[in-house]
């Protein structure tokens, strides 16, 4: 067992118990975290682990389906890759599951190969995920710490305005305008201009107009 593989999970949906049981020692022998459960509710009456995670998901189960979480993790706003299992595959239903956001779709019974390498696949797009959620609540952290005034000049900035043209809308003088989008700058830890823009961007924050 590698520090990697512990520092991931693996969640696993499936009421057939004997082809859950053998997802969980499958995934357990190559070290993974495996939290198992036999229905929908089980797995959502516990919290999801803030490490990067995936979801091997039976699309056919009594009462709620897989189509049905998939439909509450996107509701619960958790970005869990799913790789959906099924014993009945079509091609409508592949279709299906990839428009409910599958990263992967596998037919019972599943090749230990395919297992392996589709979870090993979603988890790292689960990786990535986490570092972009990171990325972004610590842009929203920065973003928090400017003033009004320093929004408003934020929203000029990135339109590519001149200093005497911020200066102008805010009603302020030069020096202060400079000051603020100093300030500003300083606080986003934005190197230059096009900085400041790719985070105005991932923070959907518009520019008030242009030059």
């Amino acid at each position: 067992m590698n520090q990697e593989t512990m520092q991931q999970i693996v969640y696993v949906v499936d009421d057939d118990e004997s082809v859950r049981q053998s997802f969980v020692n499958l995934l357990d022998s190559e070290g993974y975290q495996v939290h198992a459960y036999d229905s929908a509710a089980a797995f959502f009456a516990q919290p999801l682990a803030a490490v990067p995670a995936c979801l091997l998901l039976d699309m056919r189960m009594p009462e709620v389906g897989g189509f049905d979480v998939a439909a509450e993790l996107e509701r619960m706003g958790a970005d869990l890759p799913i790789i959906f299992i099924t014993g009945h595959g079509s091609i409508p239903l592949t279709v299906q599951a990839m428009k409910a956001g599958a990263l992967e779709f596998l037919t019972k019974p599943v090749e230990p190969d395919d297992l392996l390498r589709a979870v090993r696949d979603a988890l790292v797009v689960a990786a990535a995920r986490q570092v972009q959620r990171q990325e972004l609540d610590e842009l929203r952290r920065r973003h928090a710490t400017l003033t009004p005034r320093e929004r408003e000049a934020m929203q000029l900035v990135i339109g590519g305005l001149l200093i005497k043209q911020i200066a102008n809308d805010l009603g302020i003088s030069e020096i202060m305008a400079k000051t603020h989008k100093r300030n500003l700058m300083d606080k986003m830890h934005a190197r230059s201009l096009p900085d400041l823009v790719r985070y105005a961007e991932r923070l959907n924050i518009t520019q008030t107009r242009s030059r």
